[in-house]
C-alpha cells in the first residue's frame, strides 16, 4: 500500500495537485467556520449564520450547467484564473465590520461556491488526463485524506485567527492559500488542446449531457445512485447530532467538536487505504462494504454509551468516503474527455444535493419522532443500499477483477 502511495506522489502531476488540494483546503475550511462566527457576533442571529454554509453550498444545485465551464475553455488556466480570482475578490471581506455590510460576505460566499463547483469539476477531469489512470483511486483517496485532514486543523487556526484578530485576517489568509495553490497548479506539466466549439445551446443542455452520460453508464450510474442515497442519509445522520450529545450521551454541545474530530480521522484512514483496496475489490464492493460500515455505525450511535458513540463516529469517518472515492473514479474513467467537467459536475450535484435537503429534512424530524428512532431506520436503509449496489449491474462489474489485477501488477 505504501509503494502505491509513493507512486502518487512520485507522479510530479500528481504531487501537484495533491499539494494544491491542501494548500486551497486550508483557507477554505478555515473561512467556512468563521463565516458563520462572523455572522453570528455580527447580528446574534442563529438563522443568518446558518445561511453562510447555504450560500457556499447553492451553487451546487446548479452544478452541471457551471461544470459546461470546465468543458470549454482549458482546465489548467481555468483552475489558474479561478483561484486567483478568488483571492482578488476575498481582499474585500475586511470591509465587513457591521452588519449592513454582511450583503458583501454573503456575496462573496455564494461566489466562491460556485467558483468551487467549477474547480471540483475542472481538477476532476484535469487530474484524469495529466495522472496515469492507475493511480486515479489512489490520488482520489489521498485527496479525501488531504480534505478531511485540513478539516480537522484548519477551523480550530481560522477560529483561533478569529478570536484575536477578526474576520478580516482570516479572509486574508485564505486569499494567500489561494494565490499559492495557483502557482501550484501552474506548474502542472499537462498539454491541453483547445476545446471544440459546442453546438448551439450546449450551454444550457449541460444538466441533460451530464446526466445523460451518468445514466447511459451501466458501472457509473449504480454508484452514483448508490452515493446519493448514502448522501441523503448522511444529511439525517448528520441533523441530529445536538439531539444525540444532548438526550442521548447528557453533554454540552461544544462536545460535537470531539465527534466531528473522531470522524475526521476515521475519512483520513480511509483515504490513505481507499486507492489500495479499490485496486483489490471491485468498485461497487469496495463502495457497498463502505455504505455497510456507514449504516451500522449510524445505527449505533442511537445507544446512550458514549464509548459507542464515539466508535460509530470513527466508522462513520471511515464508510462514508467509500462509495464516493469510488464514483468519483468510476465518472473519471468511464467518461470522455470532452464531456466529462459536465459529468462529474452533475454526479456531485445529485451525490451532495442530498444531504443538504436531508439535513433540513431531518431536523424537523428529530423534534417529532426522536434520534432514537431516526437513527436505527437510517440504519437499516443503509444497509438495504449496501444490499442493492451489489446486487446492481454484475455485467459491468465482470471484468473489474482482471483489469485491477492487471494495474497492479504493472500490465
Amino acid at each position: 500500500m505504501g509503494s502505491t502511495r509513493g507512486g502518487v506522489l512520485r507522479d510530479r502531476n500528481a504531487a501537484l495537485a495533491l499539494a494544491g488540494v491542501v494548500v486551497s483546503g486550508f483557507g477554505t475550511s478555515a473561512l467556512w467556520l468563521v463565516s458563520g462566527i462572523w455572522v453570528k457576533s455580527l447580528t446574534g442571529s442563529d438563522s443568518l449564520a446558518a445561511l453562510t454554509v447555504f450560500a457556499m453550498w447553492a451553487p451546487v444545485l446548479v452544478g452541471p450547467v457551471l461544470g459546461v465551464v470546465a468543458d470549454r475553455v482549458r482546465r489548467r488556466p481555468l483552475l489558474i484564473g479561478c483561484q486567483l480570482a478568488l483571492a482578488v475578490l476575498l481582499t474585500a471581506l475586511p470591509a465587513v465590520d457591521g452588519a449592513d455590510r454582511l450583503w458583501i460576505l454573503f456575496g462573496v460566499l455564494v461566489v466562491y461556491g460556485a467558483s468551487g463547483v467549477v474547480q471540483d469539476a475542472a481538477e476532476a477531469a484535469l487530474v484524469a488526463t495529466a495522472v496515469d489512470r492507475r493511480l486515479l483511486g489512489d490520488f482520489n483517496g489521498l485527496r479525501m485524506t488531504a480534505n478531511e485532514g485540513m478539516k480537522l486543523l484548519a477551523p480550530l487556526a481560522g477560529a483561533a485567527l478569529y478570536a484575536r484578530y477578526g474576520g478580516g485576517p482570516v479572509a486574508l489568509l485564505d486569499a494567500a492559500t489561494f494565490v499559492l495553490a495557483a502557482g501550484l497548479f501552474a506548474l502542472l506539466r499537462v498539454r491541453e488542446d483547445r476545446p471544440a466549439p459546442g453546438p448551439p445551446g450546449a450551454w444550457r443542455s449541460g444538466l441533460a449531457e451530464g446526466v445523460r452520460r451518468l445514466r447511459g453508464s451501466p458501472a457509473v450510474r449504480p454508484l452514483v445512485l448508490a452515493a446519493s442515497a448514502t448522501m441523503l442519509l448522511a444529511g439525517v445522520n448528520g441533523a441530529v447530532i445536538h439531539a444525540v450529545i444532548d438526550r442521548g450521551l447528557g453533554h454540552a454541545p461544544p462536545y460535537a467538536g470531539v465527534l466531528y474530530a473522531a470522524q475526521g480521522a476515521g475519512s483520513v484512514l480511509t483515504g490513505l487505504l481507499g486507492g489500495p483496496l479499490l485496486r483489490r475489490l471491485p468498485e461497487r464492493v469496495y463502495a457497498a462494504a463502505g455504505i455497510a460500515l456507514f449504516a451500522v455505525s449510524v445505527g449505533a450511535r442511537a445507544l446512550p454509551y458514549d464509548a459507542v458513540v464515539l466508535a460509530s463516529a470513527v466508522g462513520i469517518g471511515m464508510g462514508l468516503p467509500c462509495v464516493l472515492i469510488a464514483a468519483l473514479t468510476a465518472v473519471q474513467r468511464e467518461t470522455p474527455d470532452a464531456v466529462l467537467g459536465r459529468t462529474v459536475a452533475s454526479a456531485n450535484t445529485l451525490m451532495y444535493v442530498p444531504n443538504a435537503v436531508a439535513l433540513a429534512l431531518g431536523a424537523g424530524l428529530v423534534a417529532v419522532v426522536g434520534h432514537t428512532v431516526l437513527l436505527p431506520v437510517a440504519g437499516a436503509a443503509g444497509l438495504l443500499v449496501a444490499g442493492w449496489l451489489l446486487r446492481a449491474a454484475p455485467a459491468a462489474d465482470g471484468t473489474e477483477g482482471s483489469e485491477r489485477a492487471e494495474e497492479a501488477l504493472g500490465g
